[in-house]
């Protein structure tokens, strides 16, 4: 309950205009509640929720700089809620993410696949600001703190088919795994926006370059600088995005972060007209960046906030490389032929399966195999120069016959060199342990920067029957920085710029060799703070 200088605030910031021109014992009520002293007031004034703090924030100049002061460091928050009552749902995170001062710079909505989705980005846009970039997005599940018992909860929802039958209707009582998770974030330093990438129904080409070429324009305008610090991406279910994350990866350089979800819905729709882009129309899209840039008018005495990320893989290596040697690609899946990269032999599917069972004898039941393709591709925007970059791409296998191995989806070449990988727990297991050290390494650091949020994109398939517990790929972040807001979402696919030597340690050059799109993986982004030198 709160206590009474905090009330008595409250009903004074609600009446701030009257208040001014009142007079209480030939004394203005302003002055009085001031009168309490510097220190106390920026106490009661961080206690109150936001909206009452982005009023009191109005009510002087000696009040706005308080409340400056005591939003002078960045801040992450998040609430998950699994309320089966959409609009207390909403309610809950709401105020949940707004108990405390904070003037969001962007926010994130992850829900179950409700079928009512649409009426809950409604409710949500009646709750933020229009100023505030926000993105909705359908997941395979969220990690947050539940809105009542801020109890840190990993949980996938409900599978699609199971919610295709209830419509606008609430889900039923069996459908336990439904929710929705809001997180918000204050970045003094750091300008945020929407770049969209505009899907028309009516003709199947992406305009790929002019995206990227948004992104930089925006970057450039914000910063000065084309590169921004961080992107962050989701790409609406079943769109390739391996073109466009060539392109980023050729457009922007390595300090550039880019993470995020790779196989999720959207639920956004390109403005008419954005500042950053010459498209007039109006469409729905293939793709969104959330992109950070650094302010280039930020005041002296604000610091650095900065954006790592850690990957944790959870496939290894199986047998030697292989390289394909005819190819034929479908829309939606790809039949070789190959051998490997010290015999002639011309392999058939089922032959290079044999070999790969053969390598894996008991070690692990039911594999979910991959092919790791390096693809060496062109890349260039508009008239600048053409470089040659390699990606390392994962493709699942669906099978292999007398003929052919088939693995899903295309833009495989003849010749491009591949390896077998499979989905290791242990792997897995170890690989978090590696994320734990790092960690640890920057909360070290913590004398020059400090820790104020995470974000985890992790793949769905990295569940308990994966693990054999809960709370695996959790356990990292919170071991070293327990206290420190934490969020994520399960995925299909985990966007994050890494190298090939974090899957094969015996491959000679693989620094060269970017992988930007994952399996069974966990990319932390971890969001930092360095304060400005004191004068």
């Amino acid at each position: 309950m709160e206590n009474q200088s905090i009330r008595s605030l409250k009903k004074m910031v609600k009446m701030k205009e009257k208040t001014r021109s009142s007079k209480v014992g030939g004394e203005d009520n302003v002055t009085e509640i001031s009168d309490l002293g510097e220190d106390l007031l920026q106490k009661i004034l961080s206690r109150l929720p936001a909206v009452t703090f982005a009023s009191a924030a109005c009510v002087s100049r000696s009040w706005t700089a308080v409340c400056n002061r005591i939003l002078s460091f960045p801040k992450l928050t998040s609430a998950i809620s699994f309320n089966r009552c959409l609009e207390d749902a909403i309610d809950e995170v709401v105020n949940k993410v707004f108990s405390e001062p904070i003037r969001p710079h962007f926010a994130l909505a992850s829900f179950a696949p409700y079928l009512h989705f649409v009426p809950a980005q409604k409710m949500m846009k009646k709750k933020l600001s229009r100023k505030i970039p926000l993105i909705f997005t359908l997941s395979e599940g969220s990690i947050g703190r539940n809105v009542l018992t801020d109890e840190l909860i990993e949980v996938q929802w409900g599978s699609h088919e199971e919610f295709e039958d209830f419509g606008d209707e609430s889900p039923s009582e069996e459908l336990v795994n439904i929710g929705l998770l809001l997180t918000i974030g204050f970045l003094p330093g750091i300008k945020t926006d929407i770049i969209p990438l505009p899907l028309n129904h009516q003709s199947p080409t992406l305009h790929i370059e002019d995206f990227v070429m948004d992104i930089r324009r925006y970057s450039s305008a914000v910063s000065g600088s084309s590169s921004p610090a961080a992107i962050m991406l989701f790409v609406d279910r079943g769109e390739n995005i391996n073109p466009v994350l060539h392109l980023m990866e050729y457009a922007f350089p390595t300090d550039t972060v880019i993470v995020g979800n790779s196989d999720c819905h959207i639920l956004h729709k390109c403005p008419s007209r954005h500042p950053f882009t010459l498209r007039e129309q109006f469409f729905y899209c293939a793709a969104v960046a959330l992109v950070f840039a650094k302010d280039k008018n930020k005041p002296a005495d604000v610091g650095e906030t900065q954006f790592d990320v850690i990957l944790s893989s959870g496939i290894s290596p199986i047998g030697t490389p292989y390289k394909a040697v005819s190819v034929k690609c479908g829309e939606t899946s790809t039949m070789l032929t190959a051998k490997r990269l010290t015999h002639h032999e011309h392999l058939d599917g089922e032959a290079i399966l044999a070999q790969i069972y053969d390598e894996l004898g008991d070690r692990i039941l039911d594999p979910v195999l991959y092919i790791g393709v390096t693809k060496k591709r062109k890349c260039s925007i508009g008239k600048e120069k053409v470089r040659w970059l390699q990606f390392l791409e994962f493709h699942e296998v669906k099978g292999g016959d007398e003929e052919y191995l088939v693995v899903y989806s295309g833009d495989i070449k003849t010749r491009d060199p591949f390896r077998f990988y499979v989905s290791n727990s242990k792997a897995a297991l170890s690989s978090c342990n590696k994320v734990t050290d790092a960690l640890r390494h920057l909360k070290q650091d913590r004398d020059k920067r400090k820790i104020f949020g995470g974000i985890l994109f992790t793949c769905c398939g990295r569940n308990e029957s994966f693990f054999g517990r809960t709370g695996i790929d959790s356990s990292p972040f919170l071991e070293n920085f327990p206290g420190v807001t934490f969020a994520g979402t399960y995925c299909s696919g985990e966007i994050a710029r890494g190298k090939l030597s974090m899957y094969d340690k015996d491959d000679e050059g693989g620094a060269s060799v970017r992988s930007c799109l994952h399996v069974y993986s966990a990319a932390y982004l971890v969001m930092s703070y360095t304060p400005a030198p004191q004068c």
